[in-house]
């Protein structure tokens, strides 16, 4: 008898436990990057090739125009941000002052670090799927990113080795 009413003690108790350590997931909050200093930024625009004519603009999201400029005869562009700019920028660009929306090619600022954004069908294509994922945040970027990448899953690991990690280099170090 003292054994059934142990067994069925420690089975309440473990009934009970259960679902109790589950916690709300916290997802850290995003600090918000802003320029301090005005800054240049700079990079090439290309689709399947270097494109040398053009506008490239960089907007805030809600549409306010910070800089912008005409490719002439060259790739490269250089648009100075003011200080106190509050990321993200989406740098775009358009072959002609009539593009629609879906014609342009982006690519979006959410790091102060870097100065250099080319703009490409694939800086399109990260920043797009970035949107869908609520927005151009750098979680979303980099989950873009990662998920336009396409790495078979036996390959993750950082240097691409393909094989055993245990004889990489000579084993485990």
């Amino acid at each position: 008898m003292k054994v059934l009413v142990m067994i069925g003690l420690l089975s309440a108790s473990l009934l009970a436990g259960c679902g109790s350590d589950k916690q709300a997931k916290v997802v850290p909050a995003e600090t918000v990057q802003r320029y301090e200093k005005e800054v240049l930024l700079q990079g090439t625009v290309s689709a399947e090739s270097l494109i040398k004519t053009g506008k490239v603009e960089a907007r805030l999201p809600s549409g306010q125009l910070l800089a912008e400029m005409w490719l002439d005869n060259s790739a490269r562009y250089q648009l100075s941000i003011p200080a106190g700019t509050v990321l993200p920028v989406i740098l775009s660009y358009m072959a002609a002052e009539t593009a629609k929306e879906r014609e342009k090619m982006i690519s979006v600022v959410v790091q102060t670090g870097i100065s250099r954004f080319d703009i490409n069908p694939l800086t399109t294509a990260i920043a797009r799927q970035a949107k869908t994922l609520g927005g151009y945040t750098l979680r979303n970027m980099t989950q873009a990113a990662a998920d336009s990448v396409h790495v078979p899953d036996a390959n993750k690991t950082s240097t691409g080795f393909r094989g055993d990690p245990t004889t990489q280099y000579g084993g485990w170090h």
